[in-house]
């Protein structure tokens, strides 16, 4: 609301409230423009609300609230505002001279007030202090809106408007009442950054730049679009290892060269093979590899007996193609992969080199971003941290709490908010990120459960924009890119791991799909105002019953289940960790095999491929009948306790079932458990869509970690299926390539 509009409004209530009981005769008064300007307001009171306008009656400026009704004559200060204080004589006006001593209720009136009710006075109830109206209630003013959207002017005297009700979301895929059963040994604050809109957008840039380096390079020097998500991927393995200072950009690795990004590059060296469904495909596939492996060795500095084999199998090859007209989709494909292991490891050797310098330039890169970041966020802080030494641990056992940060959040620019049906839009110089209301309304709840710093909710917009640009950053831009990234378990499993095994923490979620309140995720410094406990591997309960959905990366789940086994070990307290991870058996992944040799598993399930759904990991802007998609592979679910956990929590046969039976597609869901954006494979389509035990295969979403990506652990010993596959997504990688 503009001061105009406000000083209009006001100087009406001025003249119906005048001491002679009638319209004021009296000139009009001295306009602001022609007494000193006073200050202007700081941009956190701006936020917060307040505005500064004119009185009319009192012939000086003072201050209004829209969110609040409040209005002060003096500038107003954050956390000590008072709702009796009102100059315009809505509610009790401040006590004068010798009344200071009297209590809010016994304050005298203005003489200006002390008159007989006249024909056009109103007498208005007294507003009693309430909790501060939050941003996500409507009635707060759009930075633009249509015209039926528009906000009435802010009630007067005579016209007493009432409180808009809140915004309740329709369906609701979380349960944030559930207390948490999770004791952690006490810790002192984190030392991370507080967040910062400016930041933020700077590091989105960074990351895109950091992106489009990686499409050059993947051009440049070997002539290949890179891998599909396969940044993404790097950026998760790459942060299981860092020990940088930015919470995105790695830049303290070792080793430098990402086995990730090599492996996933070097699969797609000559070509990329992609999924076959027809016969001319897969012929088509096998000239343009043996002509590509051909013309490579002969660009590159090969050994002798590199070029021999590779040009002869290509060369006899294409012979095979021109001589033989009446072959099968089957023999293309042996024969595709049969040449695959004569020429593999002769391009491999040749492209070695010029891969790895790929990757070690996408390092260096990043870790010159994050120093240059890390600088102006310094530049920014008013009280910038000193390195100090960490303190040793507590002994105290609590429940778990937030993460807290012990640097100071620095005053924060102003984000813009408007709602578009049932869309939030915020806005921060031009950048628009977007969440539907039912989560706004999440991650409102989940603010005013874990912050401790922000009571009146002055910086809850900036935060809000600061995480949604967060995971817009890490998941990329690109159509229907890192979808997969956040699947969630269906929210029928997780009432039944609440209600039978006392599940009421997730290892691996995000303030946008968690369904507990309690939860660990990526990036502590920004989820840590919505509840977030911090990453996982830095997690250390003593007791507590858990459900982990990692990401399906081979670096993260193999250090996953080294923590499971060191906490296990350590605590005598009841402990469980419910785990769910893709049942891939060719070859099995490190971490399914050891976490089946644990002496801690008590119980293993098996839920069977096509069988059971997921929630999408974009469930904060998707529609609702793209909420579900179907698994189309297996899930394991491992039950690891120590004897105090299976005594407390112990995978009864009784309780088994409720969980399986929680995991079956709803059948009101049917027809719509495909993914958000990319396509799902139907149950007709099985015998022409790969296996799923296929390690290079992913055209279709698969269920994992809910904040991180997972990585591609392809494999050249693959059946003759598998060479078909794109070798750019793997079974572990959650969205599809299609």
């Amino acid at each position: 609301m503009s001061n105009d509009s406000q000083g209009s409004v006001k100087g009406e209530a001025a003249m119906i409230l005048s001491p002679s009981g009638s319209a004021s005769s009296q000139g009009p008064p001295l306009s602001p423009s022609t007494t000193s300007k006073p200050p202007e307001l700081p941009d956190e009171l701006v936020q917060a609300g307040w505005a500064k306008c004119w009185s009319r009656r009192e012939n000086r400026p003072y201050y209004f609230n829209r969110f609040t009704n409040q209005s002060l004559w003096e500038v107003p200060v954050l956390g000590q505002h008072d709702v009796i204080s009102d100059p315009l004589g809505l509610n009790a006006a401040p006590a004068e001279g010798g009344d200071s001593n009297l209590g809010n209720g016994q304050r005298k009136r203005r003489s200006s007030e002390e008159q007989v009710a006249g024909p056009n006075s109103v007498k208005r109830a007294k507003v009693e202090p309430t909790t501060p109206i939050s941003p996500s209630t409507p009635g707060v003013k759009p930075w633009s809106a249509a015209p039926e959207d528009k906000q009435a002017p802010p009630p007067t005297p005579t016209t007493p408007s009432p409180a808009p009700a809140p915004y309740r979301p329709a369906v609701i895929y979380w349960d944030l009442d559930i207390q948490t059963n999770a004791v952690i040994r006490e810790h002192r604050p984190a030392s991370h950054l507080p967040p910062h809109p400016e930041i933020e957008m700077q590091r989105a840039q960074l990351v895109t730049k950091l992106r489009q380096h990686y499409h050059e390079l993947c051009h440049q020097r070997e002539g290949i679009d890179p891998p599909r998500e396969s940044f993404n991927r790097w950026l998760l393995e790459r942060k299981v290892i860092d020990k940088g200072h930015d919470p995105l950009l790695p830049s303290d690795c070792d080793p430098i060269i990402s086995p990730s990004m090599f492996r996933e590059v070097m699969n797609d060296i000559p070509i990329r093979l992609s999924r076959i469904k027809y016969k001319e495909e897969a012929r088509k596939l096998l000239f343009k590899y043996a002509e590509a492996a051909k013309k490579m060795i002969d660009s590159r500095n090969a050994s002798p007996e590199s070029r021999k084999v590779v040009k002869w199998n290509a060369e006899d090859t294409m012979s095979w193609l021109r001589r033989d007209h009446s072959a099968s989709k089957e023999d293309y494909m042996d024969r595709l992969e049969h040449l695959r292991q004569q020429c593999g490891p002769h391009v491999a050797a040749v492209a070695k080199d010029s891969v790895e310098g790929i990757c070690s330039k996408i390092y260096q890169l990043s870790a010159d971003y994050s120093r240059r970041l890390r600088q102006t966020h310094l530049s920014l802080l008013q009280d910038p941290p000193t390195e100090a030494c960490a303190s040793p641990q507590q002994s105290r056992l609590v429940y778990c709490y937030p993460v807290r940060l012990v640097i100071p959040s620095p005053p924060l620019p102003r984000v813009e908010l408007h709602f578009e049906n049932d869309v939030a839009c915020l806005r921060f110089r031009g950048e628009m990120v977007k969440v539907n209301r039912g989560h706004f309304s999440k991650l409102e709840l989940l603010y005013r459960y874990s912050c401790i710093d922000d009571p009146r909710f002055e910086k809850f917009l900036s935060r809000v924009w600061c995480l949604l640009k967060r995971y817009q950053e890490m998941f990329g831009s690109g159509a229907n890119e890192g979808t997969g990234l956040q699947g969630a378990l269906p929210v029928t499993v997780f009432e039944a791991l609440n209600r039978q095994f006392g599940v009421s923490f997730e290892c691996f979620a995000s303030p946008l799909n968690c369904y507990f309140k309690q939860f660990c995720s990526a990036f502590p410094d920004i989820d840590g105002f919505f509840g977030s406990r911090g990453p996982f591997l830095s997690f250390s309960p003593v007791s507590g019953s858990f459900e982990a959905n990692p990401p399906f990366c081979e670096e993260l789940m193999d250090t996953m289940v080294t923590h499971f086994e060191e906490l296990l070990n350590q605590s005598s307290e009841p402990l469980s960790f419910i785990v769910f991870v893709p049942e891939w058996r060719d070859p099995v992944t490190p971490a399914l095999t050891r976490m089946e040799a644990s002496r801690f598993l008590r119980h293993q399930l098996s839920v069977t491929a096509y069988e059971h759904e997921y929630r999408s990991g974009s469930q904060h802007i998707c529609k609702r009948d793209e909420m579900y998609y179907r698994a189309v592979h297996g899930t394991a679910v491992l039950f690891l306790q120590n004897d105090a956990g299976f005594a407390k929590w112990a995978p009864t046969p009784e309780r088994l079932a409720e969980l399986t039976a929680a995991y079956r597609p709803a059948s009101s869901r049917t027809s719509s458990l495909s993914s958000p954006g990319p396509a799902h494979i139907a149950p007709a389509d099985r015998d022409s869509a790969p296996k799923a035990s296929d390690r290079m295969q992913s055209d279709v979403m698969s269920p994992g970690g809910h904040d991180n990506n997972n990585n591609n652990s392809n494999n050249n010993n693959s059946s003759s299926s598998s060479s078909s596959s794109s070798s750019s997504s793997s079974p572990r990688d959650k969205m599809a390539a299609v």
